[in-house]
């Protein structure tokens, strides 16, 4: 097979971009077609704070004139001054099952990296950390949750092909509601006795400043794993932005003790059921349709997005905790009619979060990997 691999220049090429998956998937009624509004955001630094922070480059292949395959590259400034490395990313593959097709995008992304001085490459990111992560590889049965990748089953075969290995893997759990959580009942029980703890869910008059406290618990509380990169205040404002559209504010949850916040948890409804058969589109009646089936019918599925417990809290005296903030979560999800949730993501070598999330009920029902290689010979 001819292939040429081209920069993204100009509209027509981003809307090529933008809408290649809808031909790659045609066929598979569990991949979740994207608003396609939202997509054209997600790539312009007008409207997606993380391109603030970063460069980043598109690509797309070509066959005979026939877009076969894309990919992003991007260096994200934040997290090579975090993590003081100069790794670069690539995400937003998509590609016919061709490994010549696959080697050429990966030629000119890897090509693209090294030219901003960049030693190693590392993905899927779509576009960092804290946006679509890894490379679905168990778990193609079901359609994926909100904010997590789905990926054809050739993907992971084509990626090494191109020269990665694994990096890490990633997990996601299935969380019955009809499953009360049986680990752990006394301790939770005996924290909600406590005059000095207080279980509320967010304040919609204070939507906002709710959400930042939320985020500067996850900064604080997730920068020891791997891979992380602080949300900056401009993301904060761009998450609290989209979450307000969507929230259930009954799944955000907020654990103080003597009045200050000392755990938070973040579940989202699964927009993904309300959008599947819009085929990217709101008009002429896909906004009635999505707004039917949010407010009025409801969904069935949520995500568990963020859950967190500052440091000081991490001892003895609030031992369950975390147990604590999953109950609740699990309350707030069964008194409003969802079914099932997704906890999602979690590190595979992450054994503390891995053991509390099988204790409450959960199993693995998704894989997710993130591959890496050198740059450098």
């Amino acid at each position: 097979m001819s292939v040429t691999v081209t920069p993204v220049s100009g509209r027509r090429d981003l809307d090529a971009f933008i809408k290649l998956p809808f031909r790659l998937y045609g066929d598979d009624p569990n991949w979740v077609p994207p608003l396609l509004y939202l997509e054209r955001k997600r790539f312009s630094p007008k409207t997606n704070p993380f391109l603030q922070h970063a460069d980043a480059q598109l690509f797309l292949a070509r066959h005979n004139g026939q877009v076969i395959g894309r990919i992003s590259a991007q260096v994200d400034h934040e997290h090579n001054r975090f993590h003081e490395e100069r790794t670069g990313f690539f995400g937003f593959f998509e590609s016919v099952d061709d490994s010549e097709a696959a080697r050429a995008l990966f030629e000119a992304a890897d090509s693209w990296l090294r030219e901003q001085g960049m030693e190693a490459a590392r993905g899927p990111l779509s576009f960092s950390i804290n946006q679509e992560v890894g490379l679905l590889i168990e778990g193609f049965d079901m359609p994926p949750m909100i904010m997590m990748a789905y990926s054809r089953p050739y993907y992971g075969r084509l990626i090494e092909g191109a020269g990665f290995h694994k990096a890490t893997d990633l997990y996601a759990w299935r969380y019955d509601t009809e499953t009360v959580p049986p680990k752990a009942r006394r301790a939770v029980e005996e924290l909600r006795q406590r005059p000095e703890i207080t279980i509320r869910s967010c304040d919609i008059r204070h939507f906002d400043e709710e959400i930042a406290s939320l985020l500067d618990v996850f900064n604080s509380t997730w920068s020891e794993n791997w891979g992380f990169v602080p949300v900056t205040p401009a993301e904060a404002r761009h998450f609290a932005e989209e979450l307000r559209q969507i929230a259930d504010m009954n799944l955000i949850i907020i654990v103080e003790v003597e009045g200050k916040t000392a755990g938070v948890a973040l579940a989202a409804p699964n927009i993904n059921e309300a959008i599947h058969d819009l085929n990217g589109h709101l008009f002429p009646f896909g906004w009635a349709k999505l707004l039917w089936r949010l407010k009025v019918r409801g969904l069935n599925t949520g995500r568990l997005m963020i859950m967190g417990i500052k440091k000081e809290y991490r001892s003895r005296q609030y031992l369950a905790m975390a147990y604590l903030l999953c109950d609740a979560v699990y309350r707030a999800a069964r008194d409003g009619g969802y079914r099932w949730a997704e906890f999602s993501w979690t590190l595979e070598d992450n054994n503390a979060i891995n053991t509390m999330i099988r204790n409450v009920g959960c199993r693995k029902y998704k894989t997710y990997r993130i591959y890496e290689k050198p740059l450098t010979s």
